[in-house]
This record gives C-alpha cells, sequence and structure tokens, in this order.
C-alpha cells in the first residue's frame, strides 16, 4: 500500500465532518418568516446541513431546516419537486450525492426568513 493511501483515507473520512463545521455567515433578518417562495428565478447556496440560502432576483431568504440533513454540507446540491410555483416549508429536499445523481437523504424545510443580501465589493 502507498505511503499516501491513509491521508487520502483521512481525508475522504474528514471530509463531511470539516464541512460540517465551517461556520455560517451571518445574516439580518428582515421582517417575519413566510412558509413559501416563487421558485421562479430561485437559487440555492447550501451553508450547512442546516442552513440554505435562497435568492431571488433582488431577495434573499435563509431556510433553517428543523433538524440536521445528513451530507447537505458536504454534497451542497440538493433536488426537490413540487407542483406548485413555490417552494413551502412542507416540502422535503433531496441531497443528490456521488459524483451522479445518486439521491441520499431527504429532510423537511423550515420556514424562509427573508435576509438583508450582502452587499458585493466593488472592483
Amino acid at each position: 500500500m502507498p505511503r499516501s493511501t491513509p491521508a487520502v483515507l483521512l481525508a475522504l473520512i474528514a471530509a463531511p465532518v470539516l464541512a460540517r463545521d465551517t461556520p455560517v455567515p451571518p445574516v439580518t433578518p428582515v421582517g417575519e418568516a413566510v412558509p413559501c417562495v416563487s421558485i421562479v428565478g430561485l437559487r440555492s447556496e447550501v451553508r450547512s446541513d442546516r442552513v440554505i440560502d435562497f435568492t431571488a432576483g433582488r431577495r434573499a431568504w435563509r431556510n433553517t431546516l428543523p433538524a440536521s440533513c445528513p451530507a447537505l454540507g458536504f454534497e451542497r446540491r440538493f433536488s426537490y419537486a413540487t407542483s406548485l410555483s413555490q417552494l413551502c416549508s412542507s416540502d422535503i429536499i433531496t441531497v443528490l450525492q456521488g459524483p451522479g445523481i445518486q439521491p441520499g437523504a431527504s429532510c423537511g424545510l423550515g420556514k424562509f426568513q427573508p435576509i438583508a443580501r450582502p452587499e458585493r465589493p466593488h472592483r
């Protein structure tokens, strides 16, 4: 066995733990949390196993899941299915795992807390 194998194995084992330990950037809440947001132009950024930030145009929301969603913070991608034009706190997301599109854990969403969008640095 090559010498680098233990280091690679340690990195593979530690990666999910390190992804969970990445601090979630603070945000400023703006108004009351809402149960649903329109999916038109909706983008997401996974912050941890429990926090996803959503944006659409100039609007932004933080969704804190009621419970940790295994591998969400590590994989940083998920899918959802809805028959409505909205994503709601009653909907379920499914973590997408691996190099392909393997379904992982399925988890419920929380309410969508409107947040102030952080200003981008000027160039």
